[in-house]
């Protein structure tokens, strides 16, 4: 019989303690998931920036050769 009870309070112990580790172990993970997302996020934005900065020099470049064609007409 005490063998039952030690073996139920083992049990218990255990459990209780993987439960705690469990969850210590799912706040460090959500911790570093929220910080990763953030980095991407930023990534994400650096990439749109790039994207617009793109456009922009290709209009630029475009206006340039306009005006190199027309005034190369002038002369």
């Amino acid at each position: 019989m005490e063998s039952i009870v030690v073996a139920c309070i083992t049990g218990v112990v255990t459990l209780v303690g993987v439960i705690l580790s469990n969850s210590k172990s799912r706040a460090v993970m959500e911790l570093k998931i929220d910080a990763l997302t953030e980095k991407v996020e930023k990534h994400n934005h650096l990439i749109e920036r790039t994207y617009k900065l793109e456009q922009d020099v290709a209009v630029a470049q475009n206006d340039i050769e306009t005006l190199y064609h027309r005034t190369e007409g002038k002369q």
